[in-house]
């Protein structure tokens, strides 16, 4: 019997596929014109930073990636919507019963905007050479499961998602060799007739294989339509399109990254260094989704209130 619980979990079929592919969906979380008026509605209340937790470092100026993480922690729509039954029931079903959701980001494409380059994340050490996520010695799986939800139409033209699908299992790139920020590479790469950068990175510099070059023939797009989310695994080569800029309109995802409560999370640090910025991790706390805290080895958030859904619980 299907349960309250577990109603929206991956089939045995989708379950199988997803193992052999790294992803499943798309799937509908919202109807188009409903997700429509909460990101209008949202967009402009996240200006709004004086509950979010990473306030006093230089990234919070919004001039890198790195300042828009974690705004679940203090934006209700967005704490709602990490722990929606529709993807936890599915992310329990790959990960087991304990689950922590343990970062978000937006993820914008502007018109005119360069394709992100393919890559891997494992211990999402790549950009600090410092392992970000932990799992125990001997476990079968690493990465994070990663649901990236379209809060506006995402097709070819507007930058969507690729996948290669099978790669998850491999890992071409080496993160422990650190790779280096440089703004001036935004939007000035050229990989083989495609502008195709990374936040002012070169993934080429971690290749374990110098000579090794993505099989794009492989590569499938992952059209969604607003309110539309896909599952997969971050070690699952992936990237996105150019936004061709046929319209004046972006893309928008928001992601949400979630891991068994068995797994590390930011171990040894305090602080995030990413894209030439750096944040405390003072005010951060990853946020249980599924089942209980057994383990105790991770920084917490809990609810609240409405107008400040999470707060840290020290471990």
């Amino acid at each position: 019997m299907t349960t309250e619980a577990t109603r929206f979990s991956l089939s045995d079929e989708e379950l199988k596929n997803f193992h052999a592919r790294g992803y499943a969906g798309p799937f509908t979380l919202y109807e188009p014109d409903e997700i429509k008026r909460s990101w209008a509605r949202e967009r402009l209340q996240l200006l709004d930073r004086s509950d979010a937790v990473y306030q006093d470092d230089a990234a919070v100026s919004g001039s890198t990636n790195i300042a828009n993480y974690d705004r679940h922690l203090d934006r209700e729509f967005l704490a709602d919507h990490i722990g929606r039954p529709e993807i936890v029931d599915r992310v329990a079903g790959i990960l087991g019963p304990d689950v922590l959701c343990w970062r978000s980001e937006f993820f914008p494409k502007y018109p005119g905007a360069e394709g992100t380059d393919w890559h891997q994340a494992d211990t999402f050490a790549n950009a600090s050479g410092s392992p970000q996520i932990l799992w125990p010695g001997g476990s079968d799986f690493g990465g994070t499961i990663t649901v990236w939800c379209a809060f506006t139409d995402a097709t070819i033209e507007m930058g969507c998602l690729q996948f290669i699908p099978g790669t998850h299992r491999t890992m071409f790139y080496d993160e422990t060799k650190r790779m280096h920020y440089d703004p001036d590479l935004v939007n000035a790469v050229d990989k083989g007739g495609v502008r195709r950068g990374f936040f002012g990175y070169d993934y080429r510099e971690l290749q374990i294989d110098p000579d090794w070059k993505p099989d794009e023939s492989k590569a499938v797009s992952m059209e969604m339509r607003a309110g539309q989310f896909i599952v997969f695994w971050s070690t699952l080569m992936h990237a996105s399109h150019p936004h061709q800029g046929r319209t004046r309109d972006m893309r928008m995802g928001f992601v949400g990254r979630y891991v068994p409560t068995s797994v590390r999370v930011y171990p040894d640090t305090d602080a995030i260094e990413e894209y030439g910025g750096q944040v405390s991790l003072e005010r951060y706390g990853a946020v249980l989704v599924a089942g209980e805290d057994r383990e105790g080895h991770n920084r917490i958030a809990t609810h609240t209130t409405r107008n400040h859904p999470f707060r840290r619980r020290d471990v």
